[in-house]
């Protein structure tokens, strides 16, 4: 997988305790990498990275992305030779809670990781995850590329906004003959062990498992829905050819990649309610009447793709229907166990959906996969 690039290299994760850092962690554990983790903490209880006991498999390093000093000292200490920045605040209502807060986490944290990379030594690549909402959102009905104007109107968009236009001076300043850099933007990522607030599958998740219907915020909002792996095996793609770009008819330095879904992949949150509720039986939706204004998310967005097919020769895996039986079986195995037998460990059962998800590349012909 990935033309071996990780075996044996040591690998950097900020925010690795969260929901796709965690799986990232749990991938490179599998690929045979030397994995190192920096986080403020564990963000939610339950947690993917808690329930697997992914602190036992890696170097756990606690500290803020917002204090340059302590992340230099502790990227410095392990000696990554990659990198990849995922430390974030990653909820647009909380970012209009706590508009600084978000900033600060967001495009000074991105900054701080940048300072960091540039004074360590062993470093060769780095790759940095902003999301699509960097994209300043017109509404439009295809995709954006990564030539399209970036922005936001709300904090949080705004503050990956940021991140990126920071990324990209450090590229064009500091890192032509330093360490191979990129960007990659995806948004709307589903999958097991997410239990953040405010996301339509945790919403479901823990009102089922409770016996409750779940409550919909935006139910014809529609997004590029993906499995937590596929963006997951682009950034990795990516890191592998920024390690070594030799023979490839791109380089990837300094550029922006959107990873997502085709552009016919195009669901609402009632739609994934639905297709979940379906593995779930006996449980239902109902629309919260109580969303407060002046809050909303955007209700049409996806991204363009063609330019990491070009490059990269990446491509999403799953279908939406597959997407779906992946998160689901996560969940149903965490709260009731396989076939209401005994679960395995988390970590065993996460362990098992990469294997089939690598499979299932493998047999489509992915070239990350071969």
């Amino acid at each position: 997988m990935f033309a071996n690039a990780y075996r044996g290299r040591r690998v950097f994760i900020t925010g690795h305790t969260g929901f796709k850092g965690s799986w990232l962690a749990a991938w490179l554990v599998r690929l045979g990498a030397v994995v190192g983790g920096y986080a403020d903490a564990v963000p939610t209880t339950p947690s993917h990275f808690a329930a697997a006991n992914l602190g036992e498999h890696l170097a756990d390093t606690r500290g803020d992305i917002r204090d340059r000093a302590t992340l230099t000292r502790a990227m410095r200490d392990f000696r990554p030779e990659v990198v990849f920045h995922l430390a974030a605040q990653a909820l647009v209502r909380k970012s209009y809670a706590c508009p600084a807060e978000t900033f600060e986490t967001n495009a000074t944290g991105t900054l701080n990781v940048l300072e960091a990379a540039r004074n360590c030594q062993s470093l060769q690549a780095l790759v940095l995850i902003t999301s699509d909402k960097c994209y300043r959102n017109d509404e439009w009905v295809w995709g954006y590329r990564e030539t399209d104007h970036l922005g936001g109107g709300d904090p949080y968009s705004a503050s990956k906004g940021c991140a990126e236009i920071i990324a990209h001076s450090y590229f064009q300043s500091f890192f032509q003959n330093g360490p191979a850099c990129a960007t990659t933007r995806a948004g709307n990522v589903i999958g097991g062990g997410d239990w953040a607030a405010d996301r339509i599958v945790p919403d479901c998740a823990r009102a089922w498992s409770a016996g409750r219907p779940a409550v919909i915020r935006s139910p014809r909002a529609t997004r590029p829905w993906q499995l937590v792996l596929e963006p997951l095996s682009g950034y990795l793609w990516l890191g592998a050819r920024l390690l070594d770009n030799g023979g490839h008819a791109f380089d990837p330095r300094g550029q922006a990649y959107n990873f997502g879904p085709p552009a016919d992949v195009d669901n609402t949150v009632a739609e994934v309610a639905e297709a979940l509720a379906a593995h779930w039986p006996g449980f239902s939706v109902e629309m919260d009447k109580n969303a407060r204004a002046g809050m909303e998310e955007c209700t049409l967005l996806k991204l363009c793709c063609d330019k990491a097919l070009a490059h990269l020769h990446w491509k999403a895996t799953l279908q939406f229907d597959e997407t779906i039986r992946y998160t689901a079986e996560w969940y149903r195995c965490f709260y009731q166990g396989e076939g209401g037998k005994k679960p395995r460990s988390v970590l065993d059962f996460t362990l098992g959906q990469i294997a089939a998800y690598e499979n299932a590349a493998e047999q489509r012909g992915l070239p990350w996969a071969r």
